[in-house]
């Protein structure tokens, strides 16, 4: 699928960049060039010297900001495939800087797509969030907004032959500023806060992660949102798992923080189809694709939701084989 092809991922430097880096050399033997795009020299610098100098004759770093369209085109010059990871993530950062999310999560992403356009770009897939679902904070309704200029690319790009897609999914263990490296670095002190007694999230691993995006560029057709099949689990449960003897502190909800998130709306229930190990929410704007899937896959509950509060929750022995097996990752 991605030998001899040319691929960019913007946010490369990130936790996912790097393990999607990792993946696509292992896999693609023959991948003729991985262009790594990103703002910092030094996490590029550092991320250089993970790869063999065979490794390195196949990769591309790029300074550059998906805010600076001309910077996109041309990074973009010659891409097959670019997978879309830039962005601002954390929540209570958003509620109290909203126009810089604004700038990256949304312009970005029209400059993103504008770019694709021009330079004939085959595909793209934009990593999305669980946020991004019926959103009560800054962070996910940029998101949402996000989704929504690539969803709706797809019905303005004309005779080119390229498809915009996007991949949902929840809390990847092991990533930068996750819940995993944090609660670590509390549990060294013996105490752990938690926000809410109630609180649940969607797991994700990162191999899983990595596997979802590289089966998105495989079937996208153009529009969807994949949703992988996740359980959830209690973020008290997750501060068990990780200390047993740890004091838990009940902190309070942070500004714009859910205390169950959504994967699939009821709204979107309407418009989503279960493919076997994932979800795909079809724009009902298209409705080519939306027919498609209609003729080849089962619907989703009318009217029910994917919410991590309602879903089968991880135990926490089943948190523990979780956590011993994603501790690589930030270690």
């Amino acid at each position: 699928m991605l030998n001899k092809k040319t691929i960019l991922i913007t946010g490369g430097t990130g936790s996912f960049g790097k393990s999607f880096v990792e993946f696509i050399l292992k896999k693609y033997k023959r991948v003729k060039k991985i262009i790594v795009f990103s703002r910092d020299e030094l996490k590029q610098h550092e991320m250089s010297k993970m790869f063999s100098p065979k490794d390195l004759e196949k990769l591309r770093f790029f300074i550059g900001d998906v805010r600076d369209f001309s910077r996109l085109k041309r990074a973009f010059e010659g891409v097959d495939i670019v997978v879309h990871a830039a962005a601002l993530k954390q929540v209570p950062t958003a509620e109290y800087n909203p126009l810089e999310f604004v700038k990256t999560n949304i312009l970005g992403a029209q400059n993103i797509v504008e770019a694709s356009l021009d330079l004939n770009v085959k595909k793209v897939i934009a990593l999305s969030t669980d946020k991004a679902a019926a959103p009560i904070n800054l962070y996910g309704a940029t998101k949402l907004c996000s989704d929504k200029l690539f969803s709706a690319a797809n019905n303005t790009k004309g005779k080119k032959n390229i498809s915009f897609s996007m991949v949902r999914y929840g809390n990847v263990l092991g990533s930068r500023g996750s819940i995993l490296s944090e609660f670590i670095q509390q549990s060294k002190k013996k105490k752990i806060f938690v926000t809410h007694k109630l609180m649940t999230r969607f797991n994700i691993s990162m191999v899983d992660a990595v596997k979802m995006v590289d089966w998105s560029i495989k079937n996208a057709k153009g529009g969807e949102i994949f949703v992988p099949k996740l359980k959830s689990f209690k973020i008290a449960d997750f501060a068990k798992a990780i200390c047993p003897n740890c004091k838990i502190i009940f902190t309070g909800v942070r500004p714009g923080e859910k205390i169950h998130e959504e994967m699939i709306t009821s709204s979107d229930s309407f418009n989503t189809f279960d493919l076997g190990k994932y979800y795909a929410i079809i724009s009902s704007s298209n409705e080519k694709i939306f027919n498609i899937y209609s003729k080849n896959y089962k619907k989703f509950k009318l009217g029910e939701s994917l919410n991590s509060g309602e879903s089968d929750f991880l135990s926490i022995n089943e948190l523990k084989k979780i956590i011993s097996q994603n501790l690589y990752l930030i270690n």
